[in-house]
């Protein structure tokens, strides 16, 4: 079974990005929407094919909400699938910048 998780921290704040809204897609464009939790973090607990994936997070409404500037309206991740693995998608967000790794 292959899994996906992230993590959003804002970098500036020091703080989890809690509201923020994702949309994973899967292969042939199968989609999932989500929203991080109070802790910044969102899972999706069904298996997924190996291929690429990509996690669209909606940064832009998210720093709007805030009344906070910021220069990427969104910012998408695509990742590779391995099948039996669990990936961890973990983003490091501030207005103007973005980091993103494979976590644990």
């Amino acid at each position: 079974m292959s899994t996906v998780s992230t993590h959003v921290l804002d970098a500036v704040l020091g703080r989890p990005a809690a509201g923020l809204d994702l949309v994973l897609t899967r292969p042939g464009g199968g989609t999932t929407a989500g929203r991080t939790d109070d802790d910044g973090r969102w899972r999706h607990d069904g298996d997924l094919p190996a291929g690429v994936h990509t996690v669209r997070f909606a940064t832009g409404a998210w720093f709007a909400a805030q009344q906070r500037e910021t220069f990427h309206p969104e910012v998408t991740v695509a990742f590779t699938v391995t099948e039996g693995e669990h990936h961890h998608v973990a983003l490091l967000l501030s207005p103007f910048a973005y980091t993103t790794y494979r976590g644990s």
